[in-house]
């Protein structure tokens, strides 16, 4: 069993990394990979339920749905400032521990709402307002993972950490609504035994960090830093959309194509296209980060936004035209711009601070607490996603609207990103015993 707390923790050191770093912060990151899938599970899980709910049961209108769709997001948000620095006060395993049996809170919520009918509107959206709980996860686990890869390897860690997390969607859009044939109340209790070991594996396996440990006046000092909130914005465009897509998507498919395919695996189970957007955006979310190591996280970003204003043309032109083909071809291209820019904006960010903090310590931890905060601003984003189109087709009675104002959301993106990063090599920094680098 782990120690309370690692004292001796020097991941820039080559010595110590070899001998003991690299295996400690690989455990730590499986059991942190774990434990985060859950969370992102739980947190999209009523992106399939509303889609499966019977129509004469739950009698809800378009915009109904949208909002269980959508609350969710909202509130997980909301919950990944207080996970972030929960970590520095609790220590990364504590909190690993504790943030999973809060998952308990939105699974047993669900189980409930479904199995009653005649549950008031109002009361079913607080129990998808829970799963929110799901969504602190993602900012705990990445500032805890930022403290043990040393600078050379972090954004390749934190997008594995990512992309195992996101990958939570993918997998949960695949197997709940098997698990849903049997019943609306699996779509919750299945996940009762993963959640109870994902709590134990991180009590014997994970690591509290004592270099962790920040006064909330010291992280706090992040919201000062100009780039904190640059970053943020940035955040909203690239994670906001991969999630404002994931939790939407099933429901866009079930509206634009009701023809699309579907299969059927027994009686009542059937498995939708809808899994393969979050799955495509996980798997490119560390190659985001690696290239970002190589390249430059802003080149990256770059290139990134300009590939999700051409998904976002291609959606309307799909649309418009009714050709399922390209609908999902233009909505692969969002998803996997998306999932890639998120691993570079999270590379750009400890780059950053690495090179404008007077120290690698300061680096580490402003970096760390302004990961949390990008996490909750860029949240926002799937929450504003799905709400968007809904009042498309609530108004027009087409998402055409909705995709053009994001093509245009993400063509001021990418202007932010080159006129504060790219222009004239204006950010070329010392970062501290790594030679230069470039965001």
């Amino acid at each position: 069993m782990a120690a309370d707390w690692t004292t001796d923790w020097r991941p820039e050191d080559p010595g110590f990394w070899a001998a003991t770093g690299r295996r400690v912060a690989r455990r730590n990151l499986l059991f942190s990979i774990f434990a985060e899938h859950l969370g992102f599970s739980v947190w999209t899980l009523w992106s399939v339920v509303v889609v499966a709910m019977p129509a004469d049961v739950f009698p809800y209108s378009v915009d109904q749905k949208f909002w269980l769709v959508a609350l969710p997001n909202l509130v997980g948000s909301l919950m990944r400032l207080p996970y972030t620095f929960a970590v520095t006060r609790f220590g990364g395993r504590h909190w690993t521990m504790i943030s999973a049996l809060l998952l308990l809170i939105p699974v047993l919520a669900l189980t409930w709402a479904v199995s009653h009918p005649g549950t008031p509107y109002w009361l079913m959206l607080v129990c998808a307002a829970s799963a929110g709980f799901g969504g602190g996860n993602f900012a705990s686990s990445m500032t805890n993972i930022s403290f043990f890869y040393p600078e050379r390897e972090k954004g390749k860690a934190l997008g594995i950490n990512a992309a195992g997390g996101n990958i939570g969607i993918s997998t949960m859009q695949l197997f709940v609504p098997v698990v849903m044939a049997a019943g609306l109340v699996y779509g919750g209790l299945m996940w009762l035994p993963l959640i109870l070991a994902a709590a134990i594996c991180a009590r014997l396996f994970m690591n509290n960090l004592a270099v962790a440990r920040t006064p909330f006046r010291a992280q706090f000092a992040t919201v000062r830093r100009l780039h904190t909130w640059v970053m943020s914005f940035l955040y909203i465009g690239t994670f906001g959309s991969f999630l404002g897509y994931s939790a939407a998507f099933p429901l866009v498919l079930r509206i634009q194509f009701p023809q699309a395919p579907v299969w059927h695996l027994g009686a009542t189970a059937t498995v939708t296209l809808a899994f393969t957007g979050p799955l495509v955006g996980s798997l490119a979310r560390p190659v985001g980060g690696w290239l970002s190591d190589r390249i430059g996280g802003a080149r990256v970003t770059a290139a990134c936004f300009v590939f999700m204003g051409i998904g976002s043309y291609g959606v309307v032109a799909a649309a418009s035209a009714a050709h399922l083909g390209l609908f999902l071809a233009s909505f692969g291209v969002l998803f996997t711009a998306a999932g890639a820019g998120n691993g570079s904006t999270y590379r750009m960010i400890p780059a950053i601070f690495a090179a404008k903090s007077p120290d690698l310590a300061t680096a580490k931890r402003e970096s760390a607490a302004t990961l949390g905060i990008a996490g909750a601003v860029g949240a926002m984003g799937g929450f504003y996603l799905p709400r968007a189109i809904s009042d498309s087709y609530t108004v027009t009675g087409e998402l055409g609207t909705a995709f053009t104002w994001f093509g245009v959301m993400y063509a001021v993106c990418l202007s932010v990103t080159w006129w504060c990063y790219l222009r004239r090599r204006v950010f070329v920094a010392r970062v501290p015993s790594l030679g230069y680098a470039t965001v």
